[in-house]
């Protein structure tokens, strides 16, 4: 199933009001600030068993300086150019994302009460709650699945609490809660958990993304990759994650590490992506395999430090893959 020939690996489990011109106001308002940052002190909700970082530190130690220096300078692909015609757009005075200018001329009229601007689109919500505001966004939304506008439809609802959320919290009303795949299509920022699954030895288990899936098919990816849903917390997603995607369903014998978190944001097919990447170190059972549940995943493989590296450095990982990886063994290093 390799494509780019990095040698022997091994697989299991085959399965299926603005005061800033567009960009500026990207740069200043949703500022890349949070990239490469881990919490003060180890959050031990996240800790299974005795603190160790053996496989990431294996990892690490096993690359030369210049393969280090060559994999951390991939961090550079995190934070992409904004789009210069790109409009920011907001709820009255809160910012929400970023759309094209052709997406804004559709959305306008879509909105009703809002006023499209040489530099933002602003939808005057007045006092109406997060209910409403959710619902009346989800109708827009169906609207344009409707009409051809908006692909990948997942059922499943993602929540936007402001544009500078680090640590989600689903005890505190989120703003507004919407399908999922309107996030990438209105440039809101969602949240997401992936998991680095090394082995002791400091090899990585990586997952093939199912070819069905509606973004990024048959890319390589982190043993576990998910998207946050709406009512779930950070540690929920990430032990169903866990069971669903890698079919681990006790962390038992397993080293779990909360490493930070990462900010990703890029032009997509779908529209503007920007997400924070909670980061997660596993180090794993030397026999434990990964089998996937949900069909999400098409194999599992484990790599090598240097083929991950080589599989990094030619595009085949997912861009938040590599950036979890990143961070991940900042934390450790």
């Amino acid at each position: 199933m390799l494509r780019h020939g990095i040698g022997p690996v091994c697989y299991a489990g085959a399965a299926q009001n603005n005061r800033f011109g567009p960009v500026a106001w990207f740069l200043a308002v949703i500022a890349p600030r949070y990239n490469g940052y881990p919490p003060e002190n180890p959050d031990t909700r996240f800790m299974i068993g005795p603190m160790q970082h053996a496989g990431a530190k294996n990892f690490l130690t096993s690359l030369s300086a210049t393969d280090q220096a060559c994999l951390f300078a991939l961090n550079a692909q995190a934070r992409q150019p904004v789009p210069e015609a790109w409009l920011p757009w907001h709820c009255d005075a809160l910012p929400l994302g970023l759309i094209s200018p052709e997406r804004a001329a559709w959305l306008a009229p879509q909105l009703g009460t809002c006023s499209l601007q040489p530099n933002a689109l602003v939808w005057h919500a007045g006092p109406s709650g997060a209910v409403q505001r959710s619902e009346q966004l989800q109708t827009i939304l169906l609207a344009a699945r409707g009409q051809g506008l908006l692909s990948g439809w997942r059922n499943e609802r993602f929540s936007f609490w402001h544009a500078d959320c680090i640590t989600p919290e689903p005890q505190r009303p989120a703003f507004l809660s919407v399908e999922r795949s309107g996030f990438r299509w209105l440039g809101m920022l969602s949240h997401a958990v992936h998991v680095n699954g090394f082995l002791p030895d400091g090899r990585l288990w990586c997952a093939r993304r199912s070819f069905s899936k509606a973004t990024d098919p048959g890319m390589l990816d982190n043993v576990t990759a998910g998207g946050l849903p709406t009512g779930e917390t950070v540690e929920g997603c990430l032990q169903r994650e866990l069971a669903e995607e890698a079919g681990l369903f006790s962390l038992e014998g397993q080293a779990l590490q909360a490493a930070g978190c990462v900010r990703t944001s890029r032009l997509e097919p779908q529209g503007w992506h920007d997400e924070i990447v909670h980061v997660f170190n596993l180090t794993l059972a030397p026999d434990f395999e990964p089998a996937n549940q949900d069909g999400e995943v098409a194999a599992f493989m484990c790599l090598s430090p240097h083929q991950v590296l080589a599989q990094a450095l030619s595009g085949a990982f997912t861009v938040d893959a590599v950036q979890t990886l990143i961070q991940g063994l900042r934390y450790c290093a």
